[in-house]
């Protein structure tokens, strides 16, 4: 399994566009093949500050992801909102404690 994480900052006038849509695509995103686990988290100290955070069976179905119409189509959208560069980690999980 394979954890993507994913910083995103956005210009202020920007985050409620982003959340509306995020809200349309969060379970097409979810139910694409691969895709276990999304989350977005939002920083408590820099609320332009968000984190995607999720998991996929392996790099293939990220990648797979990531050339997919649905990615172009959401990054399209979400790209021109942001106030600095996105970064992102693929992490291998380690411990899980529930």
């Amino acid at each position: 399994m394979l954890v993507r994480i994913v910083k995103m900052s956005f210009e202020t006038s920007k985050i409620e566009e982003f959340l509306a849509n995020f809200e349309t695509v969060k379970k097409k995103i979810r139910s694409f093949e691969g895709c276990n686990f999304l989350e977005l988290y939002r920083d408590q100290n820099n609320s332009n500050i968000f984190f995607t955070y999720s998991y996929w069976d392996s790099e293939s179905d990220l990648n797979n992801y990531r050339q997919s119409e649905l990615f172009k189509s959401v990054w399209a959208k979400t790209k021109p909102m942001f106030n600095d560069k996105p970064e992102a980690w693929s992490v291998d999980k380690l411990h899980s404690l529930n």
